[in-house]
């Protein structure tokens, strides 16, 4: 009985602060209008999150969208495909390079990257679920500078380096092992250098899981805070493009709240560097993708890398 309760009065107030949000959304001025930033594509045909699923996948995206250009029809330079189990506070992610060759439905054996300029997010999640066999709830697809401008307004994010490297365009100055404090630039620059480190493309998605652990760390430590997760979902809805409602936004951002950080396991699938024709391509490991596929899909939790 207590949990029935319990669950009638987080529906409830999912319910009000739907409500309250949109049409907050829909009275504000045409002058505050913001540009989209962030897309958030439905790929299952849910109505929530919390009503019938036990674990949300979310396949993170960052577009390499210019100004200007569509960013769900550019390449993508950042793939995490993150589990989150509302029932254990569980979660994991799954880290593809974006060099990947796999094939994409419809188009033939491409990097994977080029899934999202070909056929925008919903070809992105075919293609994951080609190489993992787990098929996406969600895409969400954002832009460099909004990824940048949503972590300084948490307030910065810490996370572990584990060896130092820099990069002559995106961070000269480099990034010290150990500990680090970054704002919005830093951040980006630590999730998209490549060159200066051992291991490339595997290094780069790792280091992007360090950065998503550091955003979960912040998002936690705040989320007791009166109006923190309910602004946060306005700010959103402001600047994305979705066919998710504003109650769905929020129960999506309680459940990252709610990730236990002694439950968050990841991983980076690995492969080989070569070549097709004159591109440099990384070529997966497909049966350790599936396996990691098979071991998460249920729990949203990673035994093993």
């Amino acid at each position: 009985m207590r949990t029935l309760v319990s669950g009638w009065r987080t529906a409830l107030r999912s319910t009000l602060l739907g409500a309250v949000l949109a049409a907050t959304a829909l009275v504000v001025p045409d002058s505050s209008v913001h540009p989209t930033d962030v897309s958030l594509v439905r790929v299952r045909q849910a109505t929530g999150v919390s009503a019938d699923s036990r674990v949300i996948w979310i396949l993170g995206v960052g577009s390499d969208a210019r100004p200007g250009q569509d960013m769900n029809r550019a390449r993508g330079d950042a793939l995490q495909l993150v589990g989150i189990n509302t029932e254990t506070g569980a979660a994991t992610a799954i880290g593809v390079p974006r060099d990947s060759w796999v094939d994409i439905p419809g188009h033939g054996h491409e990097k994977i990257n080029s899934a999202l300029y070909l056929g925008g997010p919903r070809t992105m999640a075919a293609a994951m679920t080609g190489l993992t066999g787990i098929q996406p709830d969600y895409v969400m697809v954002t832009r460099f500078p909004f990824f940048e401008d949503m972590i300084d307004s948490i307030g910065g994010i810490t996370v572990t380096n584990p060896r130092p490297f820099a990069d002559p365009y995106l961070k000269k100055a480099g990034f010290r092992q150990g500990r680090i404090r970054l704002g919005g630039y830093d951040a980006m620059a630590f999730s998209r250098i490549r060159k200066g480190l051992v291991g490339g493309d595997f290094d780069r998605s790792a280091n992007q899981q360090r950065t998503l652990r550091g955003i979960h760390a912040r998002i936690r430590a705040r989320a007791a805070e009166p109006g923190f997760i309910e602004r946060g979902v306005l700010t959103v809805l402001q600047h994305t493009h979705t066919d998710a409602g504003p109650a769905e936004l929020f129960e999506i951002a309680q459940a990252v709240a709610q990730v236990r950080p002694d439950r968050i396991t990841t991983c980076v699938v690995r492969g080989r560097i070569g070549w097709v024709g004159p591109a440099s391509v990384v070529f997966p490991d497909v049966a350790q993708a599936r396996r990691l596929g098979d071991e998460a899909r249920a729990d949203a939790t990673l035994r093993g890398c």
